[in-house]
Formats: structure tokens, sequence, C-alpha cells
């Protein structure tokens, strides 16, 4: 059974593996992270930790029982009772419901924990899974965007309405 986890600096190594090992999957879908992430990974990590502990944002990881990263669920750009939600699974926990779990979760913590109201959220037009997965969990889609020269949808969700989501 997988949990999850709010990112700490413990987790550095097997996120590392799991970006590398994902970062051909990922880049179908969403725009690579690009070289630099990986040659300075554990100054970036450790920046974001830095980040998280001033509560501009908010990152987990799905974590699976051999202590693997199967996913990772962030907050960012956290103000005025909103944040953005940004998610990745390994393409070998896809098609299980995985991310539609811990978005589930990572939303109910965004209300109950961090005290926000609304979340916002992006995804290419072609990323049928990712949009699939916001409108499973509530977000509704509120306008067209780009996104790295793509098109693509942006959503919005109240977490007011959470209730019906996780009763």
């Amino acid at each position: 059974m997988a949990v999850l986890e709010r990112l700490r600096s413990d987790h550095a190594p097997a996120l590392l593996v799991f970006e590398r090992e994902n970062r051909g999957y990922f880049a179908a879908s969403v725009p690579d992270r690009g070289d630099a992430y990986f040659t300075h990974f554990e100054e970036r990590h450790r920046a974001l930790l830095d980040e998280q502990m001033a509560g501009t944002i908010h990152f987990h990881v799905l974590v699976g029982e051999g202590g693997e990263i199967l996913g990772r669920f962030n907050l960012v750009d956290v103000a005025d009772g909103g944040a953005e939600l940004g998610y990745r699974v390994a393409e070998k926990a896809t098609g299980r419901g995985v991310a539609t779990a811990g978005v589930r979760e990572v939303c109910r913590l965004a209300r109950e924990e961090y005290g926000l109201s609304r979340l916002t959220a992006v995804t290419t037009l072609d990323n049928e899974g990712s949009r699939a997965v916001l409108g499973r969990v509530g977000f509704g889609a509120v306008g067209s965007v780009t996104i790295d020269g793509r098109a693509g949808t942006s959503y919005e969700m109240d977490l007011g309405e959470l209730v019906v989501l996780t009763s």
C-alpha cells in the first residue's frame, strides 16, 4: 500500500531515482526538467524544503511499500487562500487510480492542513489521463492556456465542495 508523505530531506535519493527513471515518460506530456535539474538535484531539493518551511509551497511524495517514490503531488504559488496543483505519477503506477487517490488526498490536505480554499491546475489537451483525473476529483475547466507551446486547459476547484468527494 502506498502512502502520501510530506516531502522530507530523506526522500531525496528515491525522488531522484523516480525522476530519472520516468524522465522520458514525463517529457511526453509535460515540459522536461532539463539536465540542470538532475545535475543540481541535491541543492534544489534543499532549497525546496526551505520554501516548504516558509509555507509558499507544499510538496508530497507517494511512497510505495519498498520506499520507492510512485508519484509527486505539489501545491505551489501558495497565496491568498489558493495554490496551483501539479502532479506526476511513475509510468509503472499508471492506470491503477494512484493519481486520482493522490490528488484527492492533496486536496484534503490543502483544505484541512494548509487552510486553502481553492486550487488551480493546468494540463495539455493531449494529456487525457491528467484531464480525466482532474475531472474525477472535481476540478472544473475554466479556460484555455498554452503550456510550453502546446494547447491546454486551466482548471479550478473550490475546496469548500470537497466534502462531497471525501465522504
